[in-house]
């Protein structure tokens, strides 16, 4: 189901990055992401909601501008 808050978003394990490109086209990076969260993530039928309550509430982030 295509999400109303995110545009695209990817997961670097290495790093525990996860990166979110927004609808808005801002881009922001959420740090120290473990695999099993992004798992979920990736499993929600919401994409925006459990972005709403599981990520940014609980991790640090970035901003790396707008595309």
């Amino acid at each position: 189901m295509p999400s109303s808050v995110i545009k695209k978003y990817f997961y670097d394990p290495e790093n525990k990055v996860l990166t979110i490109i927004y609808q808005s086209g801002a881009v922001y990076d959420y740090l120290d992401v473990s695999q099993e969260v992004f798992d979920e993530m990736r499993a929600a039928y919401s994409k925006g909601t459990f972005l709403n309550q599981k990520i940014k509430p609980n991790y640090r982030f970035a901003k790396k501008g707008e595309i």
